[in-house]
This record gives structure tokens, sequence and C-alpha cells, in this order.
């Protein structure tokens, strides 16, 4: 096995259970099963191994959002299911789950800049696609980057703040919400 990549993965665990504070070199190496020394000849330090892993986060947030696509689909439903895969992705993948607990209960700053890169390649995404909209004229011209934000952080607030457990909400009905509020607007 690649000894780089082992590396990479055991870090990549090390920071799903214990954080990026808490997480050491040696505890990397003991999950790695390789001496302290041997991580060093790949990486030069803690920050420099984080950073392989956002970019990693960052390019499987790509990749879902790109894959979720369909030419055969409307742009809004198309959004919804990129967005969808993304927030999904975002609420299910343990490092993430537990930088972003980290931020909330710490605010530990490189949590805090690997989690706002993968924000902004999230938000990058959705402009890109409103932008693409604009010009093939799926939409109305709009400030993309000012939209993308509202649509991120509504989705964001749909999918992991709404808890109400006498209305949970279904991929279909954050949909039938997207739809009717980004799409067709709340005019009568």
């Amino acid at each position: 096995m690649d000894r780089r990549q082992s590396i990479v993965d055991a870090a990549r665990q090390s920071f799903s259970l214990y954080g990026y504070k808490a997480t050491t070199m040696d505890h990397v190496a003991k999950i790695a099963n390789v001496g302290k020394g041997t991580i060093y000849t790949f990486f030069s330090s803690k920050e420099e191994l984080f950073e392989v892993i956002v970019q990693e986060l960052i390019r499987n947030v790509k990749s879902l959002a790109m894959n979720a696509l369909d030419p055969k689909k409307a742009f809004f439903e198309n959004l919804h299911r990129a967005l969808f895969a993304v927030l999904e992705y975002r609420q299910e993948e343990e490092i993430l789950l537990r930088l972003t607990r980290e931020v909330r209960d710490f605010g530990t700053p490189a949590a805090t800049e690997g989690l706002k890169r993968i924000e902004e390649a999230i938000l990058g995404f959705i402009k890109r696609q409103l932008e693409l909209g604009m010009e093939n004229g799926s939409i109305l011209k709009c400030d993309a980057e000012l939209v993308a934000f509202m649509i991120f952080k509504t989705y964001v607030a749909l999918l992991l703040e709404w808890n109400h457990e006498e209305r949970a909400l279904t991929n279909e009905d954050i949909a039938m919400a997207f739809q009717r509020v980004f799409a067709e607007g709340l005019n009568p």
C-alpha cells in the first residue's frame, strides 16, 4: 500500500475521531502503523496534512455536485439535486461533523478555515450554476454571489437546522419549497 496515502487516511481518521486540535502526529503514526519520522518524509506538519484532507473534501463536494446534474432535468431541479447531495454528504461525513462541532465548541482557527474553504467551494459551484442559468436563459439576471449565498444558507437551515419532530422535511418537501420560493417566487 502507498505509505503516503495510508498516512493521509490515518490523519483523516484521527481528525474524524479527535478533531483538528486534539490530533497529534503521534495519533496519526499509530493509526497508520508507521513511525512518526515516516510521516515527516511526506508532510512537514499537521497543517500540511490537514490541507491535503481539506483539498480532498473539496474535490469530493465538487464531484458530488457535478454528478448530481442531469442535462435532461430543469435548472432548479438540478440545483436542488446537487445541493441535496452535497449537504447530505456534509451531514454524514464524520470528519466534517467533528470539525463542525470543534468550530462550534472551541472556534479552532484551522478547523474554521478548513470548513470555510469547503463552504466557499459549494458557494462557488452554486454561483457558477446561476451564471450558466443566466447565460442560457433558464433564470433571470441576478446577483449570482448574493443569490448563491441565500440558496446555500436556506438549504443548510432546512437540512441541518429544521428539527421540528412534528414536521420533519423530506427531500421532496425541500425541493417543493425551493421551487416555490426561488423559482416561482411568492407573488400570487
